[in-house]
Parts: structure tokens; C-alpha cells; sequence
């Protein structure tokens, strides 16, 4: 059980960068245990005194967990050296089918299936689930995964609002595990920022998780004005898909949906990636320094979340924020950061 002042201590030291471990649940690819055990490993050693891992149930539907809590027990890892946050509101469920139901394509040569469960009961199931992968670790950092996809699929007007007050309920759960120190802090992690802020709203939260919403290719306005709300507020914010879904960075996949270069919207992105790119040579930067220097520079952007299958990068460390000149590059004015 965490004390009162731990709890908060963990709250408001958040590190600049929290490891992401969708790898470890092998997205977009299968990646050996050897490998995810030396990303860990360097995970930890470039985090002194304590590193930061974010996971959640829907990450290869539990193989993340459970790879993570493998590799810091075979590290041999006290459990005082590691955070761990887990989104919950998805359950690891037996694999009926060749593939996966949810995110088809997406998270390779897994062998469970993982269904949504956002309510009183399901939240309390995903959590005690997701302490049962991680083994001899637990999970300090709660919140509700997902709760935009979860809206997005209702049906009609009535079943939103009812599925709107089961995340509520389900935020009651969480409630109650903070009050009784088994977790350190609550939040939420979703896609649509308008769905965090609508939560945000009427649920007292410690950090919210956007997800390839603040990124060097799409910066709104509305959603730089909520964080700096957030921030007047003391909730801290956690900037995860910084290269949306891996598209920035060379991959095939823009916000985890297959890019398709013969299309005018698949053109569009490759034209947009390929004028960053060119920016980003004249200017000697990596695209991924760029991308994690512009996301991280908002106030009120407390960590960025990371997640990598080659541990964390030199320039990790020491990160230079892009000039002026640069950010204009892209046609557009940012102040965040001069």
C-alpha cells in the first residue's frame, strides 16, 4: 500500500519521457523476448532512481503486462525502481478466432483476444487482470483506455449517455482504489482530446494521456488552450503518438491506420512527411528529435511518452528545441516554444 505522501510525490515528479510498451506487445510487428528484455533493461538504466512505464490490457491484449513484468523480474528490478502505469477497460479473453477481433492487423502473433470492458465491475477486473500479468509488480498509475472508442461505438443517443455513465462508474472504482493506497494517482488516456476534456469535466483526474493529437502535424488551437487550462488546474499531461503512430518517423502507419500511398489522403501525408523531412535536414535534425522537441515544449506537457523496440536514444537525453525558423517551416506560427 503507497503512503499519502508517496502517492503524491508520484504525481508531481513525472519524468520528461515515460516508456511506452505497445512493443512489448508486439505492434505492427513480432519482436523477440531478448529484444524486449534489452529495451527494458536500457529503459532502466537511463532512469535513475526511477523509471516510468506506461502499458495497458489492449496492448497485444495483455502481452505487454506480461512481458514487462517477465523482463523486470528476470532484471531482477526492485519493484521501488519502477512506476507503472496501466490503462485500463480492456480484458485479456482466449483467442477463438485465427486473428484478434480488436485492431485487426495491428498487434502481431499474439495468442489472446481482448474485449472492452468500461464499468464499475470491468474496470475492477482489468486492474486486478493487469496485476496478475505483471506478476511481482503492480500497477501505481490508473485510468480509463480508450473511453473515446468506447463512445464512438454506441448506438443512438440513449446508449451514449448510458455508456457515459458507466465510465463514470467506472471512474468511481478507480476513486476508491486511490482511497484505499493502492494506486498513486487517476487519469485517462484516449485519442480524441475532446472526449478527455468532456471527462475532465466531471471527473476529478491527476494527468491525462493524449494520443496523436499534439504532434509537429497536428497542433490545434482549442487543444493547446484545454492544456494550458489543465495546467492552471495542476492536472499534468502526458503527450504519447508524438510521431503518429510511427508515420513521422518512416513508418506505414498514420495514427495506427495502414497509409495508402495511391489515394489523395495517402499522397497528402507522404508529400507532408516528405517537405518535414527535407526541413529537418537543413536544419541537421533527426525527424524524431523534432517531433519529441515540438511535442514536449507546450506548457503543461509534463513527459512524453515513448515507446521504442531499440531503447531510448542518446538524444533523449539531451534534446535541442528546433528555432523559430524551423517551426515556420511548416507554414504556421508556434509560440509555444522560441
Amino acid at each position: 500500500m503507497l503512503s499519502d505522501n508517496k502517492q503524491q510525490e508520484l504525481v508531481q515528479n513525472l519524468p520528461p519521457v515515460i516508456f511506452g510498451t505497445s512493443s512489448l506487445g508486439n505492434l505492427y510487428q513480432a519482436v523477440d523476448y531478448s529484444v524486449k528484455r534489452e529495451v527494458v533493461k536500457a529503459c532502466i538504466a537511463s532512469s535513475k532512481p526511477v523509471a516510468f512505464f506506461d502499458s495497458a490490457g489492449k496492448y497485444g491484449a495483455g502481452l505487454a503486462l506480461e512481458s514487462l513484468g517477465k523482463c523486470l523480474a528476470d532484471l531482477q528490478i526492485d519493484p521501488q525502481q519502477v512506476v507503472i502505469s496501466n490503462k485500463l477497460g480492456w480484458y485479456r479473453t482466449p483467442l477463438l478466432a485465427p486473428e484478434p477481433t480488436f485492431e485487426v492487423g495491428i498487434w502481431k502473433d499474439i495468442d489472446h483476444d481482448a474485449v472492452q470492458m468500461i464499468s464499475y465491475d470491468g474496470i475492477l477486473k482489468c486492474f486486478e487482470q493487469g496485476n496478475e500479468l505483471l506478476g511481482n509488480y503492480q500497477a501505481q498509475m490508473v485510468s480509463v483506455h480508450d473511453p473515446d472508442e468506447y463512445l464512438f461505438a454506441s448506438n443512438g443517443e440513449a446508449d451514449y449517455k448510458e455508456r457515459y455513465q458507466q465510465i463514470l462508474d467506472a471512474y468511481m472504482a478507480l476513486a476508491e482504489l486511490k482511497a484505499a493506497g493502492l494506486v498513486s494517482s487517476i487519469g485517462v488516456g484516449a485519442k480524441d482530446w475532446k472526449i478527455i476534456q468532456a471527462i475532465a469535466a466531471d471527473i476529478e483526474l491527476d494527468w491525462v494521456m493524449i494520443a496523436n493529437s499534439l504532434t509537429i502535424k497536428s497542433h490545434p488551437a482549442d487543444l493547446i488552450a484545454f492544456i494550458k487550462e489543465l495546467n492552471q488546474k495542476n492536472i499534468k499531461v502526458i503527450n504519447s503518438a508524438i510521431f503518429n503512430g510511427g508515420f513521422l518517423t518512416g513508418g506505414d502507419f498514420y495514427n495506427y491506420q495502414p497509409v495508402d500511398g495511391d489515394s489523395s489522403a495517402g499522397k497528402a501525408l507522404l508529400d507532408w512527411r516528405d517537405k518535414f523531412y527535407q526541413v529537418c535536414k537543413t536544419f541537421e535534425l533527426l525527424p524524431a528529435e523534432a517531433c519529441f522537441s515540438f511535442s514536449a515544449g507546450f506548457p503543461g506537457v509534463k513527459s512524453i511518452a515513448l515507446n521504442t523496440t531499440h531503447g531510448p536514444k542518446r538524444w533523449l537525453l539531451t534534446p535541442r528545441w528546433p528555432k523559430k525558423k524551423f517551426l515556420l517551416g511548416f507554414g504556421r506560427k508556434c509560440k509555444h516554444r522560441d
